[in-house]
């Protein structure tokens, strides 16, 4: 994918929650009054804006899949997208810190 640390911190959220099965998605995340699968969705649709921004094109939501179990491919979908905007290192710095934080919430 590239990307560096965002490639990294991708990989290691992909991993940990690649296994899941939809109960554990369904759980709520730590601390939070949201769902895991909600956690990482929103996860995905600030991807997703940020390589709009770059791109300065429009943001677009990214659909809400009926399987949760798809919700690592889709991150790995969003992420690879922004890197290939080529995004100025700031933006890829904080990609990957809101990878770290939405790993550590889980």
């Amino acid at each position: 994918m590239g990307g560096g640390e965002l490639g990294r911190a991708v990989e290691l959220l992909v991993r940990q929650v690649g296994h899941w099965q939809q109960p554990r998605w369904a759980a709520a995340a730590a601390g939070g009054n949201v769902s895991r699968a909600d956690l990482v969705h929103r996860l995905v649709q600030e991807m997703a804006n940020l390589a709009a921004d770059v791109e300065g094109g429009p943001r677009r939501t990214v659909p809400r899949l009926d399987n949760d179990l798809a919700l690592p491919d889709q991150l790995r979908v969003v992420a690879a997208d922004l890197v290939a905007t080529a995004p100025p290192p700031e933006v890829l710095a904080r990609a990957a810190a809101e990878v770290t934080a939405t790993r550590n919430a889980l």
